[in-house]
């Protein structure tokens, strides 16, 4: 909690390692995944059920005058919290954490309200983070930024290089049944913009608006893996029975998965995605909805990780392993054969293009500029930071989105305005409900929520605001859909804004560009 505050209040980058190395070589190594966890302001078992009415109810009315609590003890309330359900489960949950309350401090008590309903904002965020952890274990940030990228989280890889020197990071490669995080895109605003910035060799694929999927093989093993490393292999058969043709015995493909309508054009995101949620009647949904599956990215293969080859030659061996579900693409193509596939791309009704640098690596888990994504319109994914009831036939529904990007500097959102437009009655309900659920404060007219939930947001431009405090508004905004298999840590930048307003006021053949 001491580190905690003094992260909080330090502006200096490196007083922050320093504050957070020194916690990590003092806590016992049971404690360090925990203490790295509390640090991001997550928790091990994710959210646990607490919202603003449990903790008002849980509130103690004194706090303890010297602190008694482990890290440990604090984590196994919070996972009896997690695995309380049932009839009366509520008044357990309020219990439990009354208990926990009131052996902490004021400043505890302070700390661990604003880490369950995921308020802590102490610039601890993962980049310095895994400095801190690579400090506290001397290695390098490189090594152990790698290995989150192969563990899927930070927590285990500090556990492991503490306990074990450098050595420990060893653990964490490319393993079959362990999904590694998707290799992430930057925007471009268009083809010219993409292949100028490149400047190299480049193949193009269709950008789907389907699910992100990873495939592992294990002779006739298969698991299906979201992109948030989800298992979801019992909800899509259909890419399990495509994966059991694959030419080859041990491999991971990196993926999307579609539903497509009789005429081979895409159905919508929403549609695609009832595939993931539905645990009964699969088998009565895959025959009204069928998915198919693209693979675009070959990770593994026989017992030898790919992800430091180039892309080239990961592709050439997804040829070869899976010749009838690879991504439609061009390789090398001119300027005006790149154009011409965008073309053919959007009449089929697809979002855009990807553009993937060739002699690039798979970099797990990263936003690298070595694959670009061109879109029709400009999407980004935000932040629902409040919302404002409607009026007239949505009244009673929580309508107007206050959205927030994500401001990789300073911690937080920065607004960027609101917008009602693109919600189906469907969305309305849903979204009513869940932001309900996320509300920490209310006025007359909105409803103030954590800022949990992902949307993708499209709009047609970008333009100066006096009324935001990061000085942008988006134009012409509306809901595309939701986003929940996203993190708001995942959520785009506001720097990514600003490249689409400096980018509209700069003229096209200016040197600048």
């Amino acid at each position: 909690m001491r580190t905690s505050a003094a992260v909080a209040k330090a502006s200096s980058r490196l007083v922050k390692i320093a504050e957070l190395a020194a916690l990590l070589q003092r806590v016992t190594l049971a404690e360090v995944d925990i203490a790295v966890a509390f640090l991001s302001g997550e928790l091990p078992h994710g959210r646990i059920g607490i919202g603003a009415s449990v903790i008002r109810e849980a509130k103690p009315p004194s706090a303890a005058s010297s602190p008694v609590l482990s890290l440990i003890e604090v984590e196994n309330v919070f996972e009896q919290i997690a695995r309380t359900s049932g009839r009366g489960s509520s008044g357990d949950r309020v219990r439990l954490l009354r208990d926990l309350l009131t052996r902490a401090t004021a400043d505890e008590q302070d700390f661990l309200v604003r880490l369950v309903v995921g308020e802590l904002r102490q610039g601890a965020l993962e980049g310095v983070l895994i400095e801190a952890v690579a400090r506290a274990g001397r290695a390098s940030p490189a090594a152990v930024r790698r290995a989150v990228m192969m563990a899927g989280a930070l927590p285990p890889v500090a556990r492991a290089l503490i306990g074990e020197g450098e050595s420990g990071l060893a653990h964490f490669t490319v393993q079959m049944f362990r999904p590694v995080q998707p290799m992430l895109a930057h925007t471009a605003v268009d083809i010219h913009e993409a292949l100028t910035t490149l400047e190299q060799d480049v193949a193009l694929e269709w950008k789907l608006d389907g699910a992100r999927i990873q495939v592992h093989k294990a002779g006739d093993e298969i698991k299906v893996f979201s992109r948030n490393l989800r298992d979801v292999t019992s909800a899509v058969p259909d890419v399990v029975e495509a994966a059991q043709a694959l030419r080859a015995h041990d491999v991971i493909l990196d993926g999307e998965v579609i539903a497509l309508r009789a005429d081979g054009t895409p159905e919508t995101f929403q549609r695609t995605m009832q595939r993931f949620g539905r645990k009964l009647d699969v088998n009565r949904l895959r025959a009204e909805l069928p998915l198919t599956p693209f693979f675009f990215d070959c990770l593994y293969l026989d017992g030898v990780s790919l992800i430091d080859q180039p892309q080239a030659e990961r592709f050439g061996t997804l040829g070869e392993i899976a010749p009838r579900t690879i991504m439609p693409n061009v390789v090398r193509p001119t300027l005006e054969e790149a154009s011409r596939f965008v073309d053919s791309t959007l009449q089929r009704g697809h979002e855009g293009v990807m553009v993937k640098a060739l002699t690039s690596s798979y970099a797990a888990g990263r936003r690298g500029q070595q694959w670009l994504k061109v879109k029709l319109a400009h999407t980004r994914d935000l932040v629902v930071l409040a919302a404002e009831w409607g009026h007239g036939r949505r009244r009673g529904w929580l309508s107007n989105l206050h959205l927030g990007a994500r401001d990789p500097v300073n911690g937080g959102f920065v607004m960027l305005g609101k917008t009602f437009k693109g919600l189906t009655d469907q969305m309305l309900g849903w979204q009513t409900e869940r932001l309900l659920q996320l509300e920490v404060a209310r006025d007359d007219y909105t409803v103030y929520v954590r800022p949990e939930l992902v949307v993708e947001i499209a709009f047609n431009d970008v333009q100066g605001s006096p009324h935001y405090a990061g000085g942008l508004a988006l134009r012409f905004a509306r809901v595309k859909r939701y986003r929940e298999d996203k993190s708001p840590a995942e959520a785009d930048t506001i720097d990514t804004v600003r490249d689409i307003y400096a980018a509209a006021a700069t003229p096209l053949d200016s040197p600048q560009r």
